[in-house]
């Protein structure tokens, strides 16, 4: 096609590119010669910084002209051990921005799947080519993926500034879709909001939002951290954070720090955290310091009590959720005794936890030990009681946990956490996918990747991923392996150990 898509949408004009359409792995040629319109940086909100600092996001202003829309903005200030920093991202400011894929601008009725992205509440980007979304836009969904703020700008507590404000950042990007997507070919009331681990989060939370009411038909939710805080204990990590900064922990002081550097004070304080276990608990125990606050105005409570109005919810979780942190950290298999016997008791669910665990696991390794209770207390569960209050809230919950282990490194990475993304989007041959996939994927991957991909496609246009619905008494669950099969919750020990202990906010010791 020669000339580019322009779609005008409330603010102004925005052109896009025609770009090739992906097919399936296995099937590496196109099947038509059609083309998918791609937008990228598109604003939704004005720029956080200035006046608009810790602020609530601001609309955008309308403009005249043609916006060029074929670069991703600009990376929001991050932090953790690997930033994602590029050239000149420090003083780029124009954060809140959306992409779009679409098959065909000029459709009407499509299925919109509106994606946010994970990296622990500190880290991410909406661009990251795990998230190419051709696969999936080729399959007939207008795929939307969304920067939000993280870390300190996003989830610090601070005064006189509205709490979690990535979660307000998502309801603007959401609002957006509603105004707009229509003239790039999606639905406006057939929106599924998507996303993994700080994605999924942000899911659940937004599930139990009164400002997110109506903007979303259905969700996907893979790897729900359980990390939210109490107000007290957020408003000491503030005050710590400002400590670094020899500032006042406050909007106004904070204000005048600049953004990179205060996501590296996030950086550092996560980094010195167990030596505050005493104090902050769990919270110190997994290592990022900045998370969500239930602060009871933008979020009412945590999703597993708060959720009062269910939907289509598909909600799953890996198998080995924590292998991957003990692999990265060097420690898997090395795990001490001690260290199992503090992680036990910090995360394992009380009373009678800690010793629970040993008495489902007979034998297990301190290793064994930590993995499961960590691999439970932050995805597995969470995961598991996020379908159980949508199906209590009225709505239907489809549940699958990936028990398929990544093939390389000789398999140490088990079915870890993450491995669940390309898989989903069919980026296989993405950088990082190939770090646990392998440079050629087994078949067994591709055969898991197309069924998970398929189930995302249909769920987002009918609200069934094809296996039966989650229910209390059937606990029936999708397990996707080799040999794919529909059995009930394969996680039995850890249902029975946390049965009649509700998930709680991170608080003070």
């Amino acid at each position: 096609m020669s000339e580019q898509p322009v779609v005008r949408t409330t603010e102004g004009l925005v052109r896009g590119r025609w770009e090739p359409r992906r097919a399936p792995e296995r099937h590496p040629e196109p099947q038509d010669d059609r083309e998918l319109a791609v937008f990228r940086g598109i604003r939704y909100a004005r720029p956080p910084v200035g006046a608009l600092r810790f602020a609530a996001p601001a609309e955008p202003e309308p403009w005249d002209g043609v916006r060029e829309a074929t670069a991703f903005g600009p990376v929001v200030p991050q932090s953790g051990p690997l930033p994602a920093e590029s050239a000149g991202a420090s003083e780029a400011t124009d954060w809140l921005t959306l992409n779009v894929c679409t098959p065909d601008p000029g459709a009407g009725g499509l299925p919109v799947l509106v994606w946010i992205h994970g990296g622990g509440f500190i880290s991410g980007t909406a661009g990251d080519p795990l998230y190419d979304p051709t696969v999936l836009a080729s399959a007939g969904l207008v795929v939307v993926s969304v920067n939000y703020r993280v870390g300190a700008e996003g989830f610090a507590l601070l005064e006189g500034a509205p709490a979690n404000r990535a979660f307000l950042d998502q309801v603007a990007a959401l609002r957006w879709v509603a105004r707009n997507i229509a003239r790039f070919g999606g639905d406006p009331d057939l929106v599924t909001v998507a996303g993994q681990s700080a994605g999924a989060g942000s899911v659940a939370a937004l599930l139990t939002m009164d400002r997110a009411r109506g903007l979303f038909r259905r969700a996907v939710a893979h790897s729900v951290p359980g990390n939210h805080c109490t107000p007290a204990l957020a408003a000491e990590v503030t005050a710590e954070l400002a400590k670094l900064l020899g500032t006042a922990p406050t909007a106004a002081a904070l204000a005048e720090v600049h953004p990179w550097r205060l996501a590296s004070a996030v950086t550092e304080l996560g980094a010195a955290l167990p030596a505050r276990a005493a104090r902050w608990g769990r919270l110190a125990q997994g290592g990022i310091a900045t998370v969500p606050v239930v602060d009871g105005e933008v979020l009412p409570g945590s999703p597993w009590s708060a959720l009062t109005e269910g939907v289509d919810l598909l909600v799953g979780h890996t198998r080995d959720e924590f292998r991957l942190f003990a692999v990265l950290s060097g420690r898997h298999g090395a795990f001490t005794e001690e260290e199992a016997r503090r992680t036990l008791e910090f995360f394992a669910p009380h009373p009678g936890g800690p010793e629970a665990y040993r008495s489902a696991f007979p034998g297990a390794t301190p290793s064994e030990l930590l993995e499961a209770v960590q691999s439970d207390a932050l995805f597995r569960v969470p995961s598991l009681r996020l379908a159980e209050a949508n199906t209590a809230a009225g709505g239907t919950s489809h549940l699958f946990e990936l028990a398929l282990p990544a093939p390389a490194l000789g398999g140490v990475l088990g079915a870890c956490h993450g491995l669940d993304v390309p898989l989903a989007f069919g980026t296989l041959d993405a950088p990082l996918a190939r770090q646990s996939l392998g440079d050629t994927p087994p078949p067994e991957a591709v055969r898991v990747s197309e069924e998970l991909r398929r189930a995302w496609v249909r769920f987002a246009t009918t609200g069934d991923p094809g296996w039966p619905a989650f229910d209390p008494d059937g606990l029936l669950t999708r397990v996707l392996d080799a040999r794919s099969q529909t059995v009930r919750y394969p996680e039995q020990n850890a249902r029975r150990i946390w049965a009649g202990h509700p998930l709680t906010a991170y608080d003070l010791r």
